[in-house]
């Protein structure tokens, strides 16, 4: 079994058991891994890689975030979500729609951000919310650029707003809640997140998680998107089956000739994934990854 599944992650469920309750019902010996953490408290796109899907992870992690939620303002907790303690309280200004264009605006494009203590970045080998979870202080993480597409915000009651984002890798809607309250004059933090899209993968290819352990057990296919498929977004060039054998023992040489159509594209043979490959020039390719059942 090859491919993507994409889940509907619900709440209260780590994205890392999503992975465990799905390698469980696949055999301890499956390949199985995820793409992009989603925090227990959020739902949405999970996408579970399996088998030689667990290869693709590379190639899918630059794609376009799409979110929604809901921000809670006049208080702001340690881990920037609705699962931490609160540390700040400040009064609710009042907000119009006029305020909240000028903030949408504010936050869109490339901006400064940084990112929360309770973040899988590491500190000297150690993911800085295992430190912050054990009650270590550690000076800030350094602002990194983000970068956000659009930014919807509407009042949603006189303490929170609804808001719908979407954005490149590496963004923390957590730490966009944390800023959007210090700019309309208070502190906020994130109350829900729900993941609409991650990449090319949608909540209407989405099933949810109880449906796919229940498919699973009962012996039935997964809801598997082909490895072809799940690289859509990518190019390709089609090959014979005489080519495609030499790719899979590595001879990147195979290509030199066939016209390189992008800087990465993947190769397929019989309607199959054979090779991620990059350009080196027009008419010769590197292999980048090799795909051993597409």
């Amino acid at each position: 079994m090859d491919g993507v599944i994409v889940v509907d992650k619900p709440a209260g469920v780590s994205s890392a058991e999503v992975v465990r309750k799905i390698r469980k019902r696949l055999g301890s010996r499956s390949k199985v891994g995820h793409l992009g953490t989603l925090d227990p408290f959020a739902t949405g796109v999970l996408p579970i890689l399996v088998g030689e899907g667990t290869k693709l992870a590379p190639f899918l992690q630059e794609g376009e975030k799409l979110y929604s939620g809901l921000i809670a303002l006049g208080a702001e907790t340690d881990t920037l979500d609705p699962t931490g303690a609160v540390t700040r309280e400040a009064p609710v200004p009042g907000i119009d729609a006029e305020l909240l264009a000028a903030a949408a605006r504010r936050f869109t494009g490339s901006i400064e951000q940084t990112p929360p203590a309770f973040s899988a970045i590491k500190r000297d080998g150690v993911r800085s919310y295992r430190l912050a979870r054990r009650g270590i202080e550690a000076p800030p993480h350094p602002p990194r650029t983000v970068r956000i597409n659009q930014l919807e915000l509407a009042v949603a009651d006189g303490r929170s707003l609804r808001f719908r984002v979407s954005c490149g890798p590496g963004m923390y809607v957590r730490a966009l809640a944390r800023d959007l309250g210090l700019a309309l004059g208070t502190v906020a933090h994130l109350a829900e997140l729900r993941r609409e899209r991650n990449g090319s993968f949608t909540l209407d290819a989405a099933a949810p998680l109880e449906r796919v352990l229940q498919v699973l057990e009962g012996g039935a296919p997964a809801p598997l998107i082909p490895l072809r498929e799940a690289l859509s977004a990518l190019p390709e060039v089609e090959v014979d089956q005489g080519v495609a054998a030499r790719l899979r023992h590595g001879d990147a040489r195979a290509l030199d000739g066939i016209a390189v159509p992008a800087a990465r594209f993947k190769v397929v043979a019989g309607g199959r994934l054979i090779a991620v490959a990059g350009a080196v020039s027009r008419l010769t390719s590197h292999l980048e990854r090799i795909f051993l059942d597409g």
